[in-house]
């Protein structure tokens, strides 16, 4: 059984899946440099991509979980994993690759992603740049750490002193608030991984991040970011479904208040 109660048990989980996650990255690097990837699209959509080690990624990783934690309920990405239907009890996000036509098109920019989360509340969380070899993990009670390095808590910054990220897709096609938020930061960024813009934020270079998000997408990031004392909730202020996908922001209170205002005009 898990303890979720100490800050000790904590910890010891936090170390358990870091050793699986930095293995399983190790894997996927030399997967991807020795070998041809067998790529399908999903839906017929020719920018949603999966690819076999998308697949063996994410077996590999229930498989340790399931070991870890017989109580365990998932929401993957990927099919073949019968999916929670409820936040009760223990629940893992699986990520197995993210930003998967980065990593097919350009060999840069994707992460594998985990998170746990009791009872609907965000406990712990993991994304890892694979290409960059850093991990950042951890969670509210735990501290969030870059390896070995603590992070600090976000600085409370405005939108206009601000760096953001947004949807590239949602962007394009001029959905509220995209393109005025994008006007009123200092700078905008597009990455095409959630992963990788949640490190971003994790790291200081840019203080908000608007899309909309999958479960499996928000899930690691999300138990990250508030143990920063960043925010994450929906457009209208609302706590995100972690079963459903949300439109969400992800920013210091300042920028939430800004783009709510934004919103709501």
């Amino acid at each position: 059984m898990l303890d979720l109660s100490s800050t000790k048990g904590l910890q010891q989980i936090d170390r358990e899946v870091s050793s699986w996650i930095r293995t399983l990255a190790d894997e996927t690097k030399k997967a991807r440099a020795g070998q041809a990837l067998h790529v399908s699209y999903k839906e017929g959509d020719k920018r949603n991509l999966v690819t076999d080690l998308d697949k063996s990624n994410q077996r590999a990783l229930i498989e340790k979980i399931q070991a870890f934690d017989p109580t365990a309920h998932f929401v993957c990405e990927e099919a073949g994993e019968a999916r929670a239907e409820s936040m009760a009890g223990h629940v893992w996000f699986v990520d197995p690759i993210d930003g998967t036509l980065n990593f097919v098109l350009e060999d840069r920019d994707y992460a594998i992603m985990v998170a746990l989360y009791d009872d609907g509340k965000p406990v712990l969380g993991w994304i890892c740049d694979v290409p960059e070899g850093r991990l950042f993990h951890g969670g509210k009670q735990t501290g969030v750490y870059l390896d070995d390095q603590p992070l600090q808590v976000v600085a409370n910054t405005a939108l206009a002193d601000s760096v953001v990220i947004v949807s590239g897709r949602r962007l394009v096609l001029g959905q509220k608030p995209y393109g005025q938020m994008a006007k009123e930061a200092r700078a905008f960024r597009v990455f095409g991984s959630a992963g990788i813009s949640f490190t971003r934020l994790l790291t200081g270079s840019a203080q908000a991040y608007l899309s909309k998000l999958s479960p499996w997408d928000l899930a690691a990031g999300r138990a990250l970011a508030e143990g920063l004392s960043y925010e994450v909730k929906n457009l209208d202020g609302t706590s995100p479904n972690m079963l459903l996908s949300n439109s969400v922001l992800i920013a210091t209170s300042r920028i939430h208040r800004e783009v709510v205002k934004m919103v709501k005009d």
